[in-house]
């Protein structure tokens, strides 16, 4: 469906070289309207943007928006941005990002994945399966997906598959017919200031489930099952591990190529039913809940087992989602988007899991110095099935905050408490120097980091 607007209408967005704003403007180009952005340097999502001849200036000046008619902010927007105050100034109309993506796909069936962590691959599974069941939906995503080579996509059908952020509070806009909450983790709290606010806005997000629809909850995730004791309305399936939930994990098997597992499904009013011999070309368990659940939400919506195991048995994988990047020494190195505890302990126990023999070094780059200072503890004690720990510079993102306590000392905080090795370095050279005189054998080298690690590794071959 292409949206005639006057010509007039161009679509501002501040911030626009994110994931989440990146594919917002890119499935608006694709419906007609007339968009461009700003941000503070070129990225690959900025590049996929540009090959949509979508418009993307670096800096963030008021010049940029002489000429825009509506302005989209991302939550990472500081009230300070020249382009926001100049748009106040203007009296345009401003919304945030998780606003205007409610308004865009209002009038499409929706299947929002929420929770901490875990959307971007389960946005992706349950994309696989209805692609594969010519469904052709439009696809939202936090993370590239390597089936078609970008974050989103406009489909044909009046489906429409995404992730769903909860960082700043405006997923509870987006209207959803079906939803899935994989997890609540202490996460964003410098906006909820409070795990009972964030809590709080989970349950408002379920309670706004239409009867003709269906939430999908997680109920391994403690922080789930106890909100799910102050829901009112009952309108939601449990999956996960535990007895009695009505899509059962059962008999979970892995190796270095896939994940196996059974899914029991027990619904009211509806026969009992095993989905044997499920596979999916992801490692961890935190990737067999993200599957039960893609399969949840799809049998739900009638698609068949056959196509379901079929999808998921081909799935493509998302960048970032533990992704092989180079081979040096006949060691392999991946790349990794976790930047929380909880990630990086799923992760590293996945990679513990498959690669018993290997020696696993992880090349570790905190992001925001809000979210180090946090959960300093609780990284203290992610490492733990790590050999050796290689920790980089914090990533600020723009923060300016002070730390409060001295890095050193958190690197001795993960020398205790991980019973790990810790390597400081400064910069790619150190990186290089490091895998030069180090890495050679039984071993297995993962980056994790939201920042600028990724570009690190992914870099590291020209400086070997």
């Amino acid at each position: 469906m292409k949206i005639k607007l006057a010509k007039n209408e161009l679509i501002h967005f501040v911030g626009i070289g994110g994931i989440g704003m990146s594919g917002l403007a890119l499935i608006m180009n694709e419906l007609g309207f007339k968009v461009q952005g700003s941000d503070i340097s070129n990225n690959k999502n900025i590049e996929r943007l540009r090959q949509k001849k979508i418009r993307v200036l670096i800096g963030h000046k008021k010049q940029n928006i002489k000429n825009a008619s509506i302005l989209v902010i991302s939550s990472a927007i500081k009230n300070n941005n020249k382009e926001l105050m100049f748009a106040k100034k203007k009296k345009l109309p401003i919304y945030i990002r998780g606003e205007m993506l409610a308004h865009i796909v209002s009038l499409m069936r929706n299947i929002v994945i929420a929770g901490s962590h875990g959307k971007t691959t389960t946005t992706s599974l349950i994309s696989k399966i209805f692609s594969k069941a010519k469904i052709d939906p439009t696809i939202i995503n936090g993370g590239v997906l390597n089936s078609f080579g970008n974050s989103a996509k406009l489909g044909k059908s009046n489906w429409c598959i995404l992730e769903s952020d909860e960082s700043d509070g405006s997923f509870v806009k987006v209207p959803q017919t079906y939803s899935v909450i994989t997890n609540i983790d202490k996460e964003h709290l410098d906006f909820y200031k409070s795990m009972d606010n964030l809590e709080n806005k989970f349950i408002s997000f379920i309670e706004k489930t239409p009867s003709f629809g269906k939430a999908f909850i997680c109920v391994d995730d403690k922080n789930n099952r106890k909100i799910l004791k102050k829901i009112k309305n009952n309108n939601y399936y449990s999956y996960g591990t535990k007895k009695g939930s009505n899509f059962q994990i059962l008999n979970i098997s892995q190796n270095v190529k896939f994940s196996k597992f059974d899914l029991k499904i027990e619904l009211p009013g509806i026969s009992k039913k095993l989905i044997k011999n499920i596979k999916v070309p992801t490692i961890g368990m935190h990737n067999v809940r993200n599957a039960a659940a893609s399969v949840a939400v799809s049998s739900s919506v009638g698609i068949s087992e056959n196509i379901i195991k079929r999808a998921l048995s081909e799935f493509e994988g998302v960048q970032r989602r533990f992704t092989k990047v180079f081979t040096y020494n006949n060691v392999s190195f991946y790349d990794d988007y976790a930047h929380h505890p909880t990630e990086i302990k799923e992760v590293m126990n996945g990679i513990s899991e498959v690669y018993k023999k290997k020696k696993i070094i992880c090349i570790f780059q905190p992001h925001r110095i809000s979210r180090l200072r946090a959960l300093r503890k609780e990284f203290s004690y992610a490492f733990s099935k790590a050999n050796t720990v290689i920790l980089c510079p914090i990533y600020k993102a723009g923060e300016s905050i002070k730390l409060g306590f001295k890095y050193i000392n958190f690197a001795k905080e993960i020398i205790k408490n991980s019973k790990v090795k810790i390597i400081l370095i400064k910069n790619e050279i150190d990186l290089a120097k490091f895998t030069k005189q180090n890495i050679y054998g039984d071993q297995l080298v993962v980056s994790m980091g939201a920042g600028s690690v990724s570009s690190w590794i992914r870099n590291l071959p020209k400086l070997l």
